[in-house]
């Protein structure tokens, strides 16, 4: 071993409580994040180097995050309030785009289905092909709506 790098006891040693507690508290925040990212697929696993996607376990990890924010408010020190503030902000975007990306992922299979009922009817009329083409707009606008409320 390497002895120019002392033993993480060495390193705390001359650190006070509160910078035990400082330095403790963002390891856990940093622990989560990473996890919330694995689980959203963008970060592989440590061990495996494989992918995850559990949009619904990475949601824990935010919520838990968020929980602490709240009720920790007040109590943090600059540094540590900002830490939570950024990891949640990542957090969120990522979040977002994960579900964006399986939403895309699914929608293809139930369009097709979908498509070729509308197509026989707009052939006949020229008319009836705009209005078709408005409620399936509609659908997808509150579609978007639905993942919108269900995003962070």
């Amino acid at each position: 071993m390497n002895d120019s790098t002392p033993p993480p006891e060495d390193a705390l040693a001359g650190a006070s409580r509160e910078e035990i507690l400082s330095a403790l508290f963002a390891n856990m925040v940093i622990q989560q994040t990473n996890m919330a990212m694995m689980l959203m697929g963008k970060a592989a696993h440590p061990e495996t180097g494989q992918f995850y996607h559990d949009v619904d376990g990475a949601r824990m990890f935010i919520d838990q995050l968020e929980m602490l924010e709240a009720k920790t408010r007040g109590n943090l020190n600059k540094q540590e309030e900002g830490l939570l503030k950024q990891a949640l902000a990542a957090l969120h975007m990522a979040f977002v785009e994960a579900v964006d990306a399986h939403a895309t992922s699914q929608k293809p299979q139930p369009q097709p289905a979908k498509d070729p009922a509308p197509a026989p009817q707009p052939a006949p009329a020229p008319e009836a092909k705009q209005p078709a083409a408005a409620p399936l707009e509609t659908g997808a606008s509150e579609e978007s709506r639905k993942k919108f409320s269900k995003k962070y």
